[in-house]
């Protein structure tokens, strides 16, 4: 079996598994973006119809997979990857008419307020979203009782309590790890502002096995795959789950 047949896992991720592994490496911008947008699911209430912003949705994949497996009108923005090339990935997946790709700055969203049912963020809130004052802007595009989701890398202890970043992390992020809170901490500033419920926040007890997974077969199957992906196998490896996986938070608006 190959590092890629291993990105195919329908026990674990039955939607997932549907979508060819080699087109998801292609659009490749984090690790495993179905398996945390599948997971993260479980704990919203997506359904037919409702207008859906995807935060920071790369090349697309997740865009394609909100608009498919649930049927939600989304609206892909991404301030690194331009409109025509997300769009031309949405033409490709033949779903242009479910999903429409904005260039966007998370600081400095081009929407009206209350015009979206969720909002959901995979592999990208850490960038953005840590700053005190970021969720009460965000929120703000919220339909009462509307829900957001987002999945991000984490750690099972803050930096701040370890007093620094552990060195097999340092070497391959350096300070960026800090951005990688705990579910805990995701939740007390979330719930902190009154404006919001969290009805979820959660490590995965073995994320840190997925992103191994999805880096080996990036390694394999990417021009250039070994170089630009060994020092992140060799991060998980080292770590072996200690403090790396993926915190999964999701809320209401109040």
């Amino acid at each position: 079996m190959t590092a890629l047949d291993q990105l195919i896992r329908p026990d674990r991720y039955p939607r997932s598994s549907r979508y060819d592994p080699a087109w998801l490496l292609r659009l490749d911008m984090g690790p495993n973006p179905l398996w945390l947008l599948e997971d993260l699911a479980r704990d919203l209430d997506l359904r037919p119809g409702m207008r859906v912003l995807d935060l920071g949705s790369g090349r697309g994949a997740t865009s394609v997979f909100l608009a498919r497996e649930y049927g939600v009108h989304v609206v892909a923005a991404d301030w690194w990857v331009g409109a025509d090339e997300a769009a031309a990935v949405f033409a490709e997946a033949g779903v242009s008419d479910r999903v429409d790709a904005v260039r966007a700055e998370a600081h400095v969203l081009p929407f009206e307020q209350e015009s979206f049912d969720a909002i959901v963020s995979v592999d990208a809130f850490e960038y953005f979203g840590t700053a005190d004052s970021y969720l009460p802007y965000l929120v703000r595009f919220l339909r009462p009782g509307g829900q957001l989701g987002m999945a991000t890398p984490a750690m099972t202890r803050e930096v701040r309590e370890l007093g620094a970043v552990p060195a097999h992390i340092k070497e391959v992020v350096g300070w960026e790890a800090i951005a990688w809170h705990t579910a805990q901490w995701w939740r007390f500033q979330w719930e902190i502002t009154e404006l919001v419920t969290v009805t979820s926040a959660r490590l995965q007890p073995d994320g840190w096995r997925d992103w191994l997974l999805w880096t080996q077969a990036g390694a394999e199957a990417q021009p250039d795959g070994q170089a630009s992906n060994q020092p992140v196998i060799d991060m998980l490896t080292a770590d072996n789950g200690e403090l790396l996986t993926f915190a999964l938070v999701t809320a209401r608006k109040n």
